[in-house]
């Protein structure tokens, strides 16, 4: 029994090119749109300072994005807020929180769960001294 291989026309051959090249471009785009993973961030405020501005960087610079409260604060003695689906261009983000007397805190958070921040008196503010934790 002998089997013979038939040869493709070009129009053929073209469009079968044609096919692997869009499954090609198709499964690349797939890969490189994957999301960056997500999270929700809570922050508890137990002290006794109001948080009047939350910002996030990326964990190894100190170029902020906008305050994420807008005309919010997170009011002293257990008030709190939620960032929901908080994008992560990393494994982590660095959050920083500003009070009424332009002191900031600084907490990196991981980014693969949900977290919950809790601010308390004991924490020690970046009030611009030379004690800066960025």
């Amino acid at each position: 029994m002998s089997t013979r291989l038939r040869k493709l026309s070009p129009r053929s051959t073209f469009v079968v090119a044609v096919g692997i090249l869009i499954s090609i471009m198709a499964f690349a785009t797939l890969l490189s749109g994957a999301p960056a993973p997500a999270t929700n961030i809570t922050i508890i405020n137990n002290s006794s300072h109001e948080i009047r501005h939350v910002y996030l960087s990326a964990v190894d610079q100190n170029n902020w994005g906008s305050d994420q409260l807008v005309n919010s604060v997170i009011p002293s003695g257990g008030g709190s807020f939620t960032l929901s689906d908080v994008s992560c261009g990393a494994s982590s983000i660095k959050v920083i929180t500003e009070d009424e007397s332009g002191c900031f805190l600084y907490k990196v958070v991981a980014c693969s769960q949900a977290t919950t921040w809790t601010i308390t008196n004991d924490a020690t503010p970046d009030c611009g001294g030379s004690n800066s934790n960025n």
